[in-house]
This record gives C-alpha cells, sequence and structure tokens, in this order.
C-alpha cells in the first residue's frame, strides 16, 4: 500500500502525517544512542586482568597506519579528483587486505587473542545480526539529517560516494556484481577491523572511550575522502563504534556496516521499489 493512501484512510495529509512518523523516528534514534552512551558512561574501564591490552608496539603501528590515512586524504584534497574505476577499486582492495593481514599477523606475533580482543566469539550470528540491524534502523534518522544539515549548510552537491557513483554508471552485471561483493562482504569486514577494533583500540586505550568514538569517526569519514558525505560518514563511524563498545563485538559492526552497504546498493538497483 502506498504511503499516501495510508494517511489518507486516516484523513490526515501525507506530508504531515510523513512529518510526524519521521520526528517520532528521530527522536527515537536520539533516545536510543543516547541510552547507549549512558550505559558506556556507566561502565568501567578497566580491562579484565587476563586480557592484553594494546601497548606501544601497536600506538605505534597506528600512528604509522593514521599517518598513511592523513596522506591520502591530503592528496586527496590538493589533487584532482580522480574517477572511480573497476581496476582501482581491486587495487584499493588488495592494498587494503595486505593492511589488514599485516596487522592481523603483527597482533599475533605479539601474543593476542583477536578472537577474544574483538569479541568475534562472544555472541554468535544471529544474534549479532538482529542487534546490528536494530541499531543501523535507528541510526538511518542521525545520518539522513546530518546529511540534510551538511547540505544545507555548505550547499554541497550528491554525498554519493564514489563507489555509489561507479555501480550506479556500471554497464554490465559483471561489473555489478564485483562492487556488491566489494561492499557488502569485504569494504565491512576490513574496514570494521582497521577502524573499530585496531585503532579505536589503540585510540581508547590512551585517550579514553569518548574521544576514541569522535576520533575514530572522524578518521572513518575522512578516509573515504568525500567531502559531501562527511557529515553523515562521521555518524555512521560514530554508531558503528558505539555499537561495537556497547556490544563487545566487532561482529555488530561489521553486519551494522554490511547491511548499510546492502540497503544503499539495493536502492541503487531498484529504485521503483522506494518510489512506490
Amino acid at each position: 500500500m502506498r504511503l499516501d493512501s495510508l494517511f489518507a484512510a486516516f484523513g490526515a495529509a501525507p506530508s504531515i502525517g510523513l512529518n510526524v512518523f519521521f520526528a517520532l523516528y528521530f527522536l527515537a534514534s536520539i533516545f536510543v544512542y543516547m541510552s547507549l552512551i549512558r550505559q558506556l558512561g556507566a561502565r568501567t574501564s578497566a580491562t579484565a586482568a587476563d586480557t592484553k591490552r594494546f601497548g606501544l608496539p601497536e600506538a605505534i603501528v597506528a600512528a604509522a597506519l593514521i599517518f598513511f590515512l592523513l596522506l591520502n586524504i591530503s592528496a586527496s584534497v590538493s589533487g584532482p579528483s580522480a574517477q572511480l574505476s573497476t581496476r582501482n577499486l581491486l587495487a584499493n582492495l588488495l592494498l587494503t587486505v595486505l593492511v589488514v593481514l599485516s596487522i592481523v599477523t603483527f597482533l599475533q606475533l605479539r601474543g593476542f587473542d583477536l578472537g577474544s580482543l574483538g569479541g568475534f566469539f562472544k555472541i554468535g550470528f544471529i544474534r549479532a545480526l538482529g542487534t546490528g540491524l536494530i541499531l543501523l534502523f535507528f541510526a538511518y534518522p542521525l545520518i539522513f539529517v546530518s546529511e540534510a544539515i551538511a547540505q544545507w549548510l555548505f550547499r554541497s552537491g550528491s554525498s554519493k560516494q564514489n563507489i555509489v557513483e561507479l555501480f550506479s554508471a556500471s554497464p554490465t552485471i559483471e561489473q555489478r556484481i564485483v562492487i556488491i561483493i566489494f561492499a557488502v562482504a569485504i569494504a565491512p569486514v576490513v574496514e570494521e577491523f582497521l577502524f573499530r577494533f585496531f585503532l579505536y583500540g589503540v585510540i581508547k586505550r590512551y585517550f579514553g572511550r569518548f574521544l576514541g568514538i569522535t576520533v575514530n569517526a572522524l578518521l572513518f569519514a575522512a578516509a573515504h575522502t568525500h567531502f559531501p558525505s562527511f557529515a553523515p560518514l562521521f555518524v555512521l563511524g560514530s554508531c558503528f563504534t558505539i555499537a561495537y563498545e556497547w556490544s563487545g563485538s566487532i561482529l555488530v559492526a561489521m553486519t551494522m556496516h554490511s547491511l548499510f552497504n546492502s540497503l544503499t546498493l539495493t536502492m541503487l538497483a531498484f529504485p521503483e521499489i522506494f518510489r512506490q
């Protein structure tokens, strides 16, 4: 049933009904994430005695990774905007996977139990999926509002990232399949490992939980090198980090990230469904 038909049945204008619905939805989102933040604030920052914590070697590696990200961001801002292609996408993927594997190897050599540290086995996949779905549902109004405010303040154009525009312009099904695999299965895993598990873990270790969430979200948004989407990406990154910290499992952040990318690509692939 179309929304305008539904509101007409109650004798209300569609625009008024939608505005009221979104206002309540937005308030509910604020309530949910403020509740999570309050719960995090009430927790002690102490780590279990038998859990090894990130130390100076990890801080050095994290600083090097942040420096590399800043160099990449600086090059993207100062240089001409390069058009993303499938070949560039695969090259970036290969480089990112190599970085992740290097960090995994380094941490294992340092004696870290990655499964326990990242909460990979703390909750099951079904529970992680359900938790991620609920938290993403309540993150969407915050993302939409931040995007609207950013576009109003800076008069920016489309907030579509390069990979989204590449998917929209893909002439073949094979190219779209490559992008879907990257966006839904690979990017959420490697990005959440780098930003939430490793970088956030190191930043939190030395600067605290809430500064860690903020700095991590700033890095996550800036690393995408797309100014029009900086604000919504900052909010999205904050929600991912809060979800990870609150649940204690990186799987929740990974599922949220994968679901977000999946829905974005679905709306691009089947726009007629969302125009009903």
